[in-house]
């Protein structure tokens, strides 16, 4: 009855309690959202080059998808590429359709993921972004009713700012930013997983109306597909594991359980995911089965996978820096929400319940990528989503506390205080990291061109002011450091970061892509490209078409020397590695010169 009653006066709270109607609020919601997501996802989503060595592995599969008309087996270089099932191959190919190939095409999977599910994010805040649960409990009685008459405004408010605050984080830190402009399937699998749970917690929230929940549940089942199309098992694993603690925690296992309209969910997932392993299966066989859920799958969880070896503390960084600048208010955000009170938490009504899932939503997933022996920064993405929604939740209670109330909380000052700190920090490695760049032969020239464009001393200056602010602000005891980082962390990304990538897409990729357009126009009938030393895939995208890789130059003399060589050959290499070749100075044509890579014609007859 409390829910009915949410949900049939909720128009009515809006006008009583003074905030916008419902049309300006959604149009002023959209706003917000194109700012932060066309910040975080878009601005400049094109503007570099792929960038070796996995982008364009998967950009390439994708192109000679597109080219072939072959939509189940994805190749790379003429060879099948079984790392990843095909929805992000399929979702690049539909953009090459449509936009062309090119590197925008490429990335607009990732960027639309992280922006799906931003979207999702903001709107399941605003409809259970409660950070305490008198506030929708208040919430659910008439507007008329005078003792909850101001709680229920400042419950409005909580949902409110809990949406704004929660969806900013949720865009706007490195982790996110990183993978949602790159074009590989980890923000894609992010935003599907993200989407699944989000919908799953939106229909678990009402049980008054049953047609509403079985609408999200469905809408939940189809996202576990497309979150096993995207990379495989652990798209349906990770939700699973997170749904089922969730259960656990709350009591709600017998009767949530009832409601999951698992036959029809099954349908739905089965109708997704399988005719496509049908048909790979039935097209490759044994090669896709042991390749993609032996190797790609098993393999990675219980054993080091191409040297991706780290500690089990591994991960505590990721977060801890990846998160940046919100992540000195984690540890807070989650104690606040008291997880270990049990029997609270089991019995208070499901609309308050989104802290404590959120909660289990991240250490599931911590959990799981930590036990897991091959490990990798983009695995703890999925569970950056509810990292925001903690941090969301506490700040938009710390904004609607009363201030009577706000010398309370130890744990929250000495946050603050981390994060003014956290400022300092980046402000002084802003200053000294050109001195950090020089250690990647493939960037020469890096330091000297990021000291010269002067984009981390604006970086410095931009984090010294959101440090000389946030004293300000905890001299004041205010509430508004979010908003300082919210500013300070935007400004870096468009003012330092973005041309920083641009910078070093100058020195790492564009020589690549200039020998790629010499390749082409110099290129004649049936003559090979070759390629020596360290694998460049961009080599194959930009060319659009074979390369022949070989690590070791010897091994291409006598490949060039065998009666059945052509009377010449493109190779691309360092210049050490084509001086290791020893091929004679008079049988060898200069045609691209840079800092890192050479092209030169050997001819192979004299």
């Amino acid at each position: 009855m409390k829910r009915s009653i949410l949900n049939n006066s909720s128009n009515l709270h809006t006008n009583k309690l003074g905030a916008l109607p419902r049309q300006k609020e959604a149009l002023w919601s959209l706003l917000w959202l194109a700012i932060i997501c066309g910040v975080a996802f878009f601005w400049g989503l094109s503007s570099t080059g792929l960038v070796d060595e996995t982008e364009p592995l998967f950009a390439e599969a994708s192109r000679q998808m597109y080219e072939t008309g072959d939509w189940v087996t994805p190749y790379f270089n003429g060879t099948t590429r079984f790392d990843k099932p095909p929805l992000v191959y399929w979702l690049m190919a539909i953009g090459f359709h449509l936009f062309g190939v090119g590197e925008w095409a490429v990335r607009l999977p990732s960027a639309l993921s992280g922006t799906v599910l931003v979207g999702m994010g903001f709107y399941t805040l605003r409809r259970f972004g409660f950070s305490r649960p008198e506030r929708a409990i208040a919430y659910t009685q008439p507007p008329t009713h005078e003792n909850t008459q101001p709680l229920a405004r400042d419950s409005e408010r909580n949902l409110l700012w809990s949406a704004i605050i929660g969806s900013a984080i949720m865009a706007l830190h490195p982790e996110t930013i990183v993978w949602a402009r790159i074009g590989v399937s980890d923000m894609l699998l992010t935003g599907c997983i993200g989407t699944a749970l989000l919908t799953f917690f939106l229909g678990y929230a009402q049980p008054e109306f049953p047609q509403r929940q079985r609408n999200w549940y469905l809408a939940a089942y189809v996202s576990l597909g497309l979150a096993v199309l995207a990379k495989g098992p652990v798209g349906i694993v990770l939700p699973g594991l997170i749904v089922g603690a969730f259960f656990l925690h709350t009591g709600q296992w017998r009767k949530a359980w009832r409601e999951l309209h698992l036959v029809k969910g099954a349908v739905i997932f089965l109708a997704i995911t399988v005719p496509w392993h049908v048909l790979v299966i039935l097209a490759n066989g044994r090669a896709y089965i042991d390749t993609f859920f032996g190797y790609h799958n098993v393999d990675r969880f219980t054993s080091v996978v191409n040297g991706h070896a780290a500690p089990w503390y591994f991960y505590f960084l990721v977060v801890a820096v990846g998160f940046l600048p919100w992540s000195p208010f984690l540890p807070w955000a989650i104690a606040r929400l008291r997880p270990l009170s049990i029997n609270d938490w089991q019995t208070q009504p499901r609309s308050t319940h989104l802290g404590i899932f959120a909660f289990i939503w991240f250490w599931v997933i911590f959990g799981f990528f930590t036990i897991a022996v091959t490990k990798l920064p983009s695995y703890v993405l999925p569970l950056m989503p509810a990292a925001a929604i903690m941090v969301g939740l506490g700040w938009s209670d710390r904004l609607c506390l009363a201030p009577d109330r706000l010398k309370t909380g130890v744990g929250f000052w000495l946050s603050y205080g981390v994060n003014i700190f956290v400022f300092i920090v980046l402000a002084i490695a802003a200053l000294y990291s050109p001195n950090w760049m020089g250690n990647d032969p493939a960037m020469p020239g890096l330091p000297d061109l990021v000291r010269e464009s002067g984009i981390m001393i604006r970086a410095a200056i931009i984090w010294s002011l959101a440090g000389l602010s946030g004293i300000g602000l905890l001299v004041r005891r205010s509430r508004w450091l979010w908003f300082v980082n919210l500013v300070a962390f935007t400004l870096f990304v468009l003012g330092s970061i973005l041309p920083a990538y641009q910078l070093a897409d100058q020195v790492r990729q564009q020589p690549l892509r200039q020998i790629a357009a010499t390749a082409i126009a110099e290129q004649q009938m049936d003559e090979p490209l070759y390629m020596v030393g360290f694998m460049k895939p961009t080599l194959v995208f930009y060319t659009q078409q074979p390369v022949t890789y070989i690590e070791q130059p010897t091994e291409l003399a006598d490949e060039l020397t065998s009666p059945t060589s052509n009377n010449s050959a493109l190779v691309v290499g360092t210049a050490d590695e084509l001086q290791e070749i020893q091929w004679p100075p008079e049988q060898q044509d200069s045609l691209v010169t840079t800092d890192t890579y050479h092209l030169v014609r050997l001819f192979t007859r004299n």
